[in-house]
């Protein structure tokens, strides 16, 4: 049998699965939203992300992240090993490529909680993803939500608000929203768009 050449897909793209990403400002509830859905439905993949970070207490290898060196980061990313990377806060995160294709090639559902600049290089990428906008009911309650913790300086809490408002203000760019009032309505509601029964 014939070796599929890397990074094919031995099944037409048109009979697998829809990557679905979601993406939305800081603070909206993404990473609640998609711990809920994924109680519910362990099926759905979520895509762990590599990340030039050191690992927090708790934190295993290959399950909550890949973690790699600059070296390794820089290699990823020259490769077009990674679907999109980005830096935050001083360090690179990016989706590994082949994984995810993996997954869909074999009829997986599979979801990318990324930022904004993340989701653009998958639809640069990826065109047919699915991608959703996670909304805050009000920019009142985002505000709340970044502000509510209460541990850190004024001039960070101004900088993530400024950043939330670049953030909403790309929307537009999405394929659908979704208004996180609750967290088990959106859940739902994301599981819908993915086609998970």
């Amino acid at each position: 049998m014939a070796a599929t050449p890397r990074g094919t897909s031995p099944v037409p793209p048109d009979a697998r699965p829809r990557l679905t990403v979601l993406s939305g400002p800081s603070g909206v509830g993404k990473s609640t939203v998609v711990a809920h859905m994924r109680k519910e439905h362990p099926e759905v993949w979520l895509s762990v992300s590599a990340t030039t970070r050191r690992p927090r207490p708790g934190e295993k290898h290959g399950v909550h992240y890949f973690f790699v060196s600059d070296e390794e980061m820089d290699k990823l990313i020259a490769n077009g090993e990674l679907l999109e990377w980005a830096e935050f806060a001083g360090n690179r995160y990016g989706t590994p490529r082949d994984a995810v294709l993996q997954r869909l090639d074999s009829g997986e559902p599979v979801l990318l909680e990324i930022d904004l600049q993340g989701a653009r290089q998958v639809r640069g990428s990826m065109p047919e993803a699915l991608l959703v906008f996670l909304a805050p009911p009000s920019w009142e309650e985002l505000v709340r939500r970044l502000t509510g913790r209460g541990t850190e300086p004024p001039e960070v809490i101004e900088r993530r608000l400024e950043a939330a408002r670049i953030e909403l203000a790309a929307e537009p760019e999405f394929d659908t929203t979704l208004v996180n009032t609750s967290v088990e309505d959106v859940a739902r509601e994301l599981l819908a768009l993915m086609e998970v029964v």
